[in-house]
């Protein structure tokens, strides 16, 4: 990338990066910001389908000199991409960042959360859904584990976090840009809807009536199954828990309180993600890969 040049920290385009730090700023452009190499090798390689034709995700790209050197096949691919690549001084990769420590790679990402109808048509089975998650860190991580597992979607509710706050973009670690998510559903709406698709939806808490251990020893867990999983302070209101055709606890068999949000989500993801495997499950027959990939949203 030796033709592109030191952009000011006055020009425009930082500016405009640095808006998308605000949610206000996210929403109105319909772009976040993506940092580290592992996050921008994965927005360079993201497509979406807008108007019947691909377009990849990453729109433009911020570099140190030092990181352009480290990474010079990440600036090479993202300008054969068509996107814009800057080299930016330290100091105005600070400006950008969200971090204390920032990576030296900044990339600005059309939104790519799809529709929920868009994810039902697919034929999911088996999708997590965050009700009422507020912490971006653990928003992050379950999609990280629900990716990890082999699920086919993730469903953010309404009353959720942002998705492209940057702590949840971190806590992701690439995994946003690996399978479709839907944002700001009433998580009535993605119960039905996923119960209409033929998932069986489970409820995740602490204080539910059936064990997750008797669930798979009785073989409950082999069919398609939407995972809600609550808040990280109250867990799951009544009225949630209402919504699934049971309410499913992680069996504690030490002398832990609890379990974290992440953790439990990933027990329960990996157990269904076993069950639907073994012999006889339902993606016993799938092909390698799970099919076809949901694309996002136009802007």
């Amino acid at each position: 990338m030796g033709s592109a040049e030191l952009i000011s920290p006055h020009n425009p385009r930082v500016a405009a990066a640095k808006r998308l730090a605000r949610r206000n700023g996210r929403s109105r452009e319909r772009r976040f910001l993506a940092e580290g190499p592992q996050a921008v090798r994965e927005a360079v390689a993201h497509r979406t389908v807008v108007d019947g034709a691909p377009r990849t995700t990453l729109v433009e790209l911020f570099a140190t000199g030092d990181a352009a050197e480290r990474h010079a096949e990440i600036l090479h691919a993202a300008a054969g991409a068509g996107a814009r690549v800057h080299l930016a001084s330290d100091a105005t990769m600070a400006e950008i960042s969200q971090t204390v420590t920032p990576q030296g790679l900044i990339g600005v990402c059309h939104f790519l959360d799809s529709p929920l109808s868009r994810i039902l048509d697919a034929g999911p089975r088996l999708v997590a859904v965050l009700a009422h998650v507020r912490d971006p860190g653990n928003a992050g991580t379950v999609l990280r584990c629900a990716d990890a597992a082999g699920a086919d979607a993730v469903v953010l509710t309404d009353a959720s976090v942002d998705l492209y706050n940057p702590k949840s973009v971190r806590a992701s670690v690439g995994s946003l840009f690996h399978l479709p998510v839907a944002v700001g559903v009433p998580v009535a709406l993605a119960a039905e809807g996923l119960r209409a698709r033929g998932l069986r939806v489970l409820a995740a808490d602490g204080a539910g009536e059936r064990d997750l251990d008797a669930e798979l020893d009785a073989g409950a867990m082999t069919g398609p199954t939407a995972w809600i999983f609550g808040n990280e302070a109250w867990g799951l209101p009544e009225e949630t828990r209402a919504l699934a055709d049971e309410v499913v606890r992680v069996p504690i068999h030490g002398r832990a309180e609890s379990l974290n949000l992440a953790t439990a989500a990933a027990v329960c993801l990996y157990a269904s993600a076993r069950a639907q495997r073994a012999p006889g499950g339902c993606r016993a027959a799938a092909p390698a890969g799970g099919g076809e990939a949901v694309t996002g949203r136009a802007d």
